[in-house]
């Protein structure tokens, strides 16, 4: 991960003209509802040229895309990891709590020590990119939920494009940028990861620059607990407008319920989940989530805007 940030590239802070090019690009016919987003599959183990096609045109859009598929409550973990690897997501996070293949199945589990950390809960769960707690080397860039049950009622997703969340930063002041991008602005202490794992101190930047990808990346949290930003006015007044605007009506934020069969795959946008209530003796609410260190290949700035 870096905030080091080439000359032209809309995200260069100088290059006023760079932005303004990729701002309108971005804007421009940008979905406003999750049907927006949605792709109807029949299998989405072998994709078809069509199929894939119009799934990554809407990750180069808007960095993530929803599919729904014939397989409906299938419980193969074939499904997201077929599709993850015809996207170029093949590093697996294996994280604390996950299955012994690397993809966790997200449920409401009483075992162990799943009760004490919010994804094995029926709570609802505030703003966030997921592995906001990893360290620099090991951020997460693309993810994948498949629903094999949905709840009985609640258990939606609200979801927002890291870069929309940029341009609405850097439109109001361009300083707010320059805060979340320094290498010390957001730290979390050392202790256990959002799911149990034993790990050291996490700092770093809210956005930063990938020369890899040549894409964005956020790294972000809404939770108050366990949470150190740097402390100086700048920085508080920055992290309130954020918090202020993920919690205001944006029209570029959609909400999403993922029924059996459907799944999410994007490069780690910024999502919550609503609360949500299991049939008393019906199937749980079971979400299938595989976080990588990859991003989804095709979907770099130059890449979707050539042009620029």
């Amino acid at each position: 991960m870096t905030s080091d940030v080439p000359p032209g590239s809309p995200f260069d802070l100088n290059d006023v003209a760079a932005y303004q090019r990729w701002r309108e690009a971005k804007l421009a016919d940008y979905p406003q509802q999750a049907a927006q987003l949605i792709v109807e599959v029949r299998d989405p183990r072998a994709l078809s040229t069509a199929e894939f096609d119009a799934l990554q045109q809407r990750l180069g859009k808007t960095n993530m895309a929803i599919y729904a598929a014939a397989t409906g409550d299938d419980p193969d973990k074939a499904i997201p990891r077929e599709l993850g690897r015809r996207f170029g997501l093949v590093r697996l996070d294996s994280n604390y709590l996950a299955d012994d293949d690397g993809i966790t199945s997200l449920t409401v589990n009483p075992d162990g020590e799943h009760p004490n950390y919010i994804p094995y809960t029926n709570k609802p769960i505030k703003w966030h990119t997921d592995g906001y707690y990893n360290t620099a080397q090991n951020q997460i860039r693309g993810m994948i939920l498949h629903c094999v049950h949905s709840a009985g009622e609640g258990g939606d997703n609200g979801l927002l494009d890291p870069e929309i969340v940029y341009i609405l930063l850097r439109d109001e002041n361009p300083d707010f940028i320059r805060v979340l991008m320094r290498p010390d602005v957001m730290t979390i202490p050392p202790g256990k990861d959002g799911e149990g794992g034993e790990r050291d101190a996490a700092s770093g930047p809210v956005f930063s620059y990938d020369a890899a990808s040549d894409s964005l990346h956020m790294r972000y949290t809404a939770r108050k607990r366990n949470i150190e930003w740097s402390q100086d006015s700048m920085t508080h007044d920055t992290v309130e407008f954020l918090e202020n605007l993920l919690d205001g009506d944006l029209p570029y934020r959609v909400r999403a319920r993922l029924e059996p069969g459907m799944g999410l795959i994007c490069n780690n946008v910024l999502h919550d989940r609503s609360a949500f209530y299991d049939p008393s003796g019906g199937e749980r609410r079971l979400l299938y989530r595989a976080r990588y260190f990859d991003r989804v290949a095709g979907t770099g700035v130059h890449q979707v805007y050539p042009y620029l």
